[in-house]
């Protein structure tokens, strides 16, 4: 995409100053290009910001994923940034919708799921959960129901591919639209939206809270 050709619908900005930027990806947008010419997260935050600017995802969601995306825009404070994400000094929770009720409750209302997770040696596409694969913690709590739906919400503990996916799938509760790990087809996709990035500023100590609304097509009405 040549540079200043924005499209129509680009990318909500959520939070900004001169160091970094929180932007609202749309489901089914690639965060980083992959080698096959699809528009990107990264190429439509740099139209917007200028030639001059070469803003760096700092955190990953899968494409069918939607939700904040954190971007350094600063070369030389973008290791204070990076060592902010490798020291999983970030608190980031996601909405998902599943179709049953959460088998497990603690006393607070949320409940730890603790189970390593590995790569399906069957699909490539997939990963698992499994005795030898690494460490992988996920915190949940149902926050409402309505039409038969379960609206969850997830805290990262840590930070494995596909791990909320995984981790509700393990626990019988596949999130609506996940086909691959076997919840329902839905016309909306996966409902899995990353709302909330809490973290203390590397660089200013300032405390940042960034938040997103729930996407439409989450229909929901709870």
């Amino acid at each position: 995409m040549p540079i200043g050709t924005v499209p129509q619908e680009v990318p909500v900005v959520l939070w900004c100053d001169q160091y970094a930027l929180a932007v609202d990806k749309p489901a089914g947008l690639l965060v980083h290009a992959d080698g096959t010419g699809a528009v990107t997260l990264t190429e439509l935050v740099r139209c917007q910001l200028g030639e001059s600017v070469r803003p760096q995802a700092l955190n990953r969601l899968d494409v069918p994923t939607s939700g904040i995306v954190l971007f350094s825009l600063d070369k030389a404070t973008q290791p204070a940034f990076d060592a902010l994400v490798a020291g999983r000094a970030m608190r980031k929770r996601y909405w998902a919708l599943v179709d049953r009720r959460l088998p497990m409750l603690g006393p607070d209302g949320w409940s730890l799921i603790d189970a390593p997770i590995a790569r399906d040696r069957h699909n490539a596409r997939r990963m698992r959960v499994g005795r030898t694969g690494k460490p992988a913690r996920t915190r949940i709590r149902p926050l409402a129901r309505c039409d038969g739906r379960t609206l969850v919400e997830a805290e990262l503990v840590t930070g494995r591919k596909h791990q909320i996916r995984v981790h509700l799938a393990h626990v019988g509760c596949p999130i609506v639209g996940d086909e691959l790990y076997g919840g329902t087809r839905d016309e909306g996709g996966l409902m899995l939206h990353a709302h909330e990035l809490v973290f203390d500023h590397p660089v200013t100590d300032e405390r940042v809270l960034v938040s997103s609304e729930m996407p439409s097509r989450f229909g929901w009405s709870g």
